[in-house]
């Protein structure tokens, strides 16, 4: 990863990269990760330029107080698009990511230029049943309890398809090991009481729905539900890989990013 700049947006310490020459794609890791999660798309600097975010609780940027909310993300990452001085950049968001993504969408519907969501949700409270979300919020919040390594052991058997490369998975596994318990613990909260499915009808940004065939976390049905209700939103499904799509299948997602974003630039 390139060198590290930052901000402060309301109070909070937000780490950056910006690389590359072109038109300003802003990049949102999932949820447990941080801008490591991109180290794949950097080979996109070659006709864009990347800023890659991390985001409260994750990486080098302060925890959000523990009552943060999808909403509070979302207007603080307004914030931080004004503070780093990004314009109106196309705004590309993987898993808690994408929901992010969606929620900038809402509180901000004239920043993004476009819109990528990569394994999304329309949180997992507009996604998923509640017994699912009660669930996956309890487990979470134990795995925290029990320390990084457990919690990387739990989560990396639902990130990846069965043919992954086991080096993709020790990368994943050694950022894992980084997650910082707190802004862990805000982030799931957050996701489990998001549910973005009102506002989904009202994105009126092109969109690109990107997911994985083998997602068990955010199933297919998951990713045709969000597809389907905005209007004009394109549908790629990457065969074979899972929830991290774009690490486990870099050349393809990379490949489909590009193609997208090109004819959004009218290239």
């Amino acid at each position: 990863m390139t060198s590290r700049e930052s901000v402060t947006v309301d109070g909070l310490r937000i780490a950056y990269s910006r690389v590359g020459d072109g038109p300003l794609a802003l990049l949102l890791h999932g949820g447990l990760a941080d801008h490591r999660e991109w180290e794949a798309q950097l080979e996109l600097a070659d006709e864009l330029t990347l800023v890659v975010w991390d985001a409260p609780g994750c990486g080098g940027s302060d925890d959000p107080p523990a009552s943060f909310r999808m909403d509070d993300y979302a207007a603080l990452l307004t914030a931080f698009v004004d503070a780093a001085g990004l314009g109106r950049p196309h705004v590309v968001g993987l898993s808690f990511g994408a929901t992010l993504a969606l929620a900038l969408a809402r509180h901000s519907p004239s920043l993004p230029r476009t819109l990528v969501l990569a394994s999304p949700y329309a949180g997992w409270a507009g996604s998923l049943s509640p017994e699912t979300v009660a669930e996956r919020l309890q487990s979470g919040l134990r795995a925290l309890d029990r320390g990084p390594a457990a919690l990387a052991e739990d989560f990396l058997e639902t990130l990846f398809g069965p043919d992954v490369d086991p080096q993709v998975v020790a990368r994943t596994s050694a950022m894992l090991m980084d997650v910082r318990t707190e802004g862990a613990r805000t982030m799931l909260r957050a996701m489990a009481e998001c549910d973005l499915r009102e506002a989904l009808g009202r994105v009126s940004t092109p969109t690109l729905v990107i997911h994985g065939t083998e997602d068990v976390r955010a199933p297919e049905p998951v990713a045709q539900a969000i597809y389907e209700a905005i209007p004009g939103a394109v549908l790629v499904a990457l065969p074979g890989v899972g929830h991290q799509c774009n690490v486990e299948a870099p050349a393809e997602f990379n490949t489909t990013l590009r193609t997208f974003l090109r004819g959004a630039n009218g290239g």
